[in-house]
């Protein structure tokens, strides 16, 4: 019996060991703190503080028949979890991406503009009361939604695709798109999406495309979003240009601009931003300078503004 005992017990402590080697388990995020404000003509923020409140937990493993499984939680303030996913990828049919929550569609797969989405910060979230700004839409995917990327189809080609299942919406939407890199410093996408909102009025699809170029030390980039539906009213336009300089391999200058057309209105929201960033052994300091104007896309005072922002970021 002892030796039974034994024999048993070496077997349970070699399939643990077996298990704990087959996969990876890790624990991402950083730790940042940030202070900024906002003014204008009629309203003055004083500055706040900020800081990240989430961390990601991942781990992966490779099956014996070559898939590698790798599952994704996030951690985030006053959720136990966030957007969460499984991933099984093969070097043979691609990755498929199932997301619980926090999904992409193809299209806002590559919606982050090139300037950084500085319109982001005038969404009526941090503002002064009174101003509510322009919320962006986007067909964003629904919980529960697929995104699958191909294999490389020929140097240089990247083709994706995303399905969000009926569900809750009216109807399923798919979207696909493509991105290039056959140019050395050339980075392209393409990508479009169905928005399938139950309303002819508000259906339809969004397009975005997105290039940046790099040559040594300067990288210049476009991008475009396009939010078009069955009224025109409902439409949405965001266009932003950018321009980086890498003055070392520790700090980096950029400056870009954005602008933000609703359909219905005659004023087109306007955004700059100049941000200087520097980095050292995991620690990233940054500086930024950005200006608004007509931020709920009329010609009102109060949607004019300026906003400072130092933070520092620890990664870990």
């Amino acid at each position: 019996m002892n030796a039974k005992k034994i024999g048993l017990t070496a077997l349970a402590a070699s399939l643990v060991s077996v298990s704990a080697n087959a996969g990876e388990l890790s624990v991402s995020g950083a730790a940042s703190l940030g202070v900024g404000g906002y003014s204008s003509l009629t309203h003055n923020r004083g500055a706040t503080f900020s800081m990240g409140n989430q961390f990601t937990v991942a781990g992966s493993g490779e099956l014996d028949n070559g898939l590698t499984v790798s599952i994704s939680m996030q951690i985030d303030n006053g959720v136990p979890f966030d957007d969460h996913s499984l991933t099984i990828a093969s070097e043979d049919f691609g990755t498929v991406k199932f997301s619980g929550h926090g999904g992409s569609s193809a299209a806002t797969s590559i919606d982050g503009t090139v300037a950084g989405d500085i319109w982001d910060g005038y969404d009526g979230a941090a503002i002064a009361t009174g101003v509510t700004g322009v919320a962006l839409k986007t067909a964003a995917a629904s919980n529960d939604s697929i995104f699958y990327t191909a294999p490389e189809v020929m140097e240089g080609v990247s083709i994706f695709a995303s399905y969000s299942p009926q569900g809750s919406l009216p109807e399923s939407e798919m979207g696909y798109g493509l991105t290039y890199t056959g140019i050395e410093g050339l980075t392209a996408s393409y990508a479009t999406t169905d928005v399938n909102t139950g309303t002819t009025a508000t259906s339809g699809d969004q397009t975005s495309w997105k290039v940046s170029y790099a040559y040594g030390s300067i990288t210049v980039g476009a991008s475009n979003t396009d939010h078009d539906t069955g009224t025109t009213s409902s439409d949405q336009e965001l266009s932003s240009y950018s321009i980086a300089y890498t003055v070392s391999d520790e700090l980096s200058i950029s400056y870009g601009v954005e602008e933000l057309s609703v359909g219905g209105t005659t004023t087109d929201a306007e955004y700059s931003a100049i941000v200087a960033a520097y980095t050292s052994g995991g620690m990233t300091l940054t500086a930024k300078l950005e200006e608004a104007q007509n931020v709920e896309n009329n010609t009102d005072t109060d949607g004019d503004y300026d906003y400072w922002f130092l933070g520092a970021v620890f990664a870990f």
